[in-house]
């Protein structure tokens, strides 16, 4: 087997313009346009209106490449196009070889009859998918979500270029993934499945070998398992049928374990097809051995939703992941690594892929196996009616085959999910229904993607819909099976603590909004467009009542902002704040909820959203928090009026011994309380260790207004976890001026930053000027009179930079510095 990419260098052009340009394939209509200094930037300022008119049109692309006659020589020669986005003709040589219709497909097409010796030309033609769509819904109506152009269901392209609630209308185009030829001869490799039969000391490793032969006679496998330390065992079988199964034993395995569990072992599988000693062609996968699937059990409150790796069941700890990008051409694997390590470094241990973006690359599937995130992988249909005719049928039925075999390898996969909010749309929203298409969701979630999982991959759980309590209609939004969507805090106004009314099974989806800090609203802003409801700031805004929102929850929470940068500030305390509320709620019911995966990881443009991370990879205040709230062990407070109850949740497969130190004090630091207790907590549980009555220090309102709990857990004398409670809304609570102070050192990796106040401090913010950092702790209170030592690694720090520079650049508040 060869190879020929043809990525790289093409030539570009409007269908109907005579000048060609320079095109990079991988990439995209508007990446093209932007290298050429075409168009500027799609994201700055109100930009975004004029420059969706470019997908009005149709595009063309070509390059020439060539073949000599070795190529020529092999029995089978097919393009491999494995991203078309979305609605092309390809030629060779000038004659039509392919049409494609399905972003989300991969394509391949045996061409050597098209091909000749010497110079050759491919020419792909790009059609307008707005036009596309704006016919075809003329044609037949559609219902989508309204944040979008009208008819997205009609195209199998990524749902959110068309604009979502937090997404720019921006619907590019182009050859987004890699393009290539591959010749063969005699037999291919066709397919490879791999199951796994734990057993005491052993896993015994099934793989299923499908191959493709032109010359019907036996096949020869060559089977190198290299494990996680090196080591190389080969396996070997002739004369195999083209459907044929290998049975290896792995001893003494080395279990996979998502992040906060345990290890994140690879084992690399190496199958190659020879024919006497020459090869014919291999493959390659890294899987690591694990037991991994939904645990669902009848018990008190209905039926249990949890994620069960290696025979243990867990609590999810996660974010929803959007595509990176609304230019695609843009992302690459070094930004994905970021977000991941991103996701580490704040103790996720599960990622849902969100059902209306794209099935990610391959590379960000490696990058959860090595670091231990299960994905929870929506197929790639979200807010949209679809009308399962003939062509849609076998087009996404292509689509679901595709994703299923390259995705399913993956230690990482952990379900796969029918769409997002379909089923809920069609029991508890308000748009056109007929029969006809509520019966085509039964059939297309239910029957058609179902019965390809369960041919394709039968080894991963599926799940019809999120969220959902199984399917059919059967009441998708209950709190007592299946999982949960709750968007009553944002959409409906409800207060923080309406969190802890609901006790859902699996918390999948739940948001607050918050601005992106100053300096990305300044990468697309002048600075006279840098008020909240200046046309420019609405413009990245894509919620329709957003900017109202995120001020209603600071008036219930915060005094009023005193300047621009204030209210970005404010914002995303509230986000954090309310996030923290449910998540620390969620966790103490640990056993009734086993997951809350908040909404959203990351954005596409920057803009207003839901994000912990803006579009520059810019942590947010809520991301820190999750690093707080979502660490193994966890001791949180729930109070009820001046009664404190104190929790501790342990996620460790170990039992924890450790004590509980706990202080009331005042503003001014002062301890009017304390106490200390000895805890032991069983491994992987929850449990209430301390319940505190302050009624007699807290008996009218101007004591609770100066008046707050600080605790912590320390384990081996560290505080392993800790945090602080107001007794009224931080607007109420007397802060006084804490006269922040802060000093700097440098050792070789690192710089520490020393920082003390004279007063109790909220959410103190460490941010720089010009450069970007990522401390190991931020908007943090001070709730003592002693130091607070927070560390910057070098490595976390943008560009290179001198302790004289940085100290220059750093700026230090907290809520005291907002009004």
């Amino acid at each position: 087997m060869i190879e020929m990419t043809l990525n790289g260098q093409w030539l570009m052009k409007k269908v109907d313009d005579s000048k060609w340009m320079g095109g990079e394939v991988p990439g995209s209509v508007y990446k093209d346009f932007l290298d050429n200094g075409i168009i500027p930037d799609p994201y700055y300022r109100d930009n975004e209106e004029s420059i969706m008119k470019l997908s009005d049109y149709d595009y063309e692309y070509k390059r020439n490449f060539k073949i000599d006659c070795d190529m020529l020589s092999y029995d089978k020669v097919y393009l491999s196009c494995d991203g078309i986005d979305t609605l092309s003709t390809v030629e060779i040589n000038g004659k039509e070889v392919l049409k494609t219709d399905n972003m989300h497909s991969q394509y391949e097409i045996e061409i050597k009859d098209f091909l000749i010796v010497g110079e050759n030309e491919i020419r792909v033609v790009i059609y307008s998918p707005t036009k596309y769509i704006k016919l075809k819904n003329k044609e037949q109506f559609l219902w989508n979500t309204s944040d979008a152009l009208k008819g997205i269901g009609h195209i199998r392209k990524a749902h959110y270029m068309f604009g979502w609630d937090w997404g720019p209308k921006l619907p590019d185009m182009g050859i987004w993934r890699d393009i290539s030829l591959k010749a063969y001869s005699k037999k291919r490799i066709k397919d490879i499945y791999i199951t796994q039969h734990h057993k005491k000391e052993k896993v015994i490793l099934d793989l299923d070998i499908s191959c493709e032969n032109w010359e019907n006679n036996f096949n020869d496998i060559t089977i190198q398992v290299t494990s996680p330390d090196g080591e190389s065992i080969e396996f070997k079988k002739e004369n195999m049928s083209n459907k044929d199964k290998i049975q290896i034993d792995i001893l003494d395995p080395k279990l996979w374990w998502p992040n906060g569990y345990g290890e994140q072992p690879l084992y690399k599988i190496e199958v190659i097809l020879k024919e006497n000693a020459r090869i014919l062609d291999k493959r390659f996968l890294r899987i690591g051995l694990r037991t991994l699937t939904i645990k669902q059990e009848k018990d008190k409150w209905g039926e249990s939703f949890a994620f069960e790796i290696n025979g243990i069941m867990i609590f999810s700890k996660g974010a929803n992941y959007i595509p990176e990008d609304n230019i695609l051409g843009r992302c690459n694997k070094e930004r994905t690594k970021m977000l991941i390590e991103d996701c580490i470094d704040a103790n996720f241990n599960t990622i849902r892929v969100w059902g209306g973006g794209i099935y990610p690359e391959d590379y960000f599937y490696d990058l959860c196996d090595k670091y231990g995130l299960i994905v929870w992988q929506d197929f790639m249909y979200a807010c949209t009616v679809y009308d399962l005719n003939g062509d849609f049928k076998k087009s996404i039925e292509k689509e679901t085959i595709d994703n299923v075999k390259r995705i399913r390898h993956h230690a990482c996969l952990g379900l796969w999910c029918g769409n997002n909010e379909m089923e809920s749309a069609w029991v508890e929203w308000n748009f056109p229904k007929t029969p006809k298409l509520k019966c085509d969701y039964i059939k297309q979630f239910e029957v058609l993607i179902f019965d390809i999982v369960n041919e394709y991959d039968p080894n991963t759980f599926y799940w019809p819909s999120s969220p959902s309590s199984g399917g059919n209609f059967d009441n998708p939004s209950s709190e007592a099976k299946g999982d949960m969507h709750y968007w009553g805090v944002w959409h409906s106004r409800e207060p923080f603590t309406a969190f802890r009314k609901h006790y859902p099974r699996f918390m999948s989806e739940f948001g607050i909004q918050s601005f992106p800090g100053i300096k990305t609203i300044e990468s697309f802003t002048l600075p006279k467009d840098r008020n909240i409801f200046f046309y420019v700031m609405e413009s990245h805004q894509k919620n329709p009542t957003g900017n109202e929102k995120i001020f209603y929850y600071i008036a219930q929470n915060f005094k009023y902002p005193k300047d621009f940068e204030s209210v970005s500030y404010t914002s995303q305390l509230v986000q954090a704040e309310g996030i923290k509320y449910g998540v620390e709620h969620w966790r103490r019911n640990k056993g009734r909820c086993m997951g809350a995966i908040y909404w959203q990881l990351n954005d596409c443009w920057p803009v207003a959203s839901w994000s912990s991370i803006d579009y520059y990879g810019r942590w947010k205040a809520l991301h820190y928090y999750a690093k707080r709230f979502f660490n193994p062990v966890l001791i949180s407070a729930k109070e009820e009026g001046t009664l404190v109850k104190l929790h501790i949740v342990n996620d460790r497969l170990e039992d924890i011994k450790g004590k509980i130190n706990w202080k009331l004090r005042d503003n001014r630091f002062n301890i009017l309380e304390e106490g200390i207790r000895s805890v032991e907590i069983p491994r992987n549980s929850t449990g209430m260790y301390e319940e505190l009555d302050f009624r007699k220090s807290l008996s009218n309102f101007n004591q609770k207004s100066k008046t707050y709990l600080e605790y912590e857990l320390i384990i081996d004398r560290k505080i392993e976890n800790a945090g602080t409670f107001l007794f009224v809304p931080p607007k109420h609570f007397e802060l006084l001026d804490p006269a922040i102070k802060w000093d700097i050192e440098e050792t070789t990796d690192e710089f520490i930053f020393s920082i003390y106040s004279i007063a109790f401090a909220k959410a103190v913010e460490i941010d720089t000027k010009e450069i970007d950092i990522k401390v190991e702790d931020n908007y943090f209170d001070i709730s003592s009179g002693k130091v607070y030592k927070v560390i910057l690694q070098k490595k976390d720090i943008s560009k290179p930079i001198s302790m004289k520079e940085l100290r220059n650049k750093i700026t230090i508040k907290s809520l005291f510095d907002t009004f």
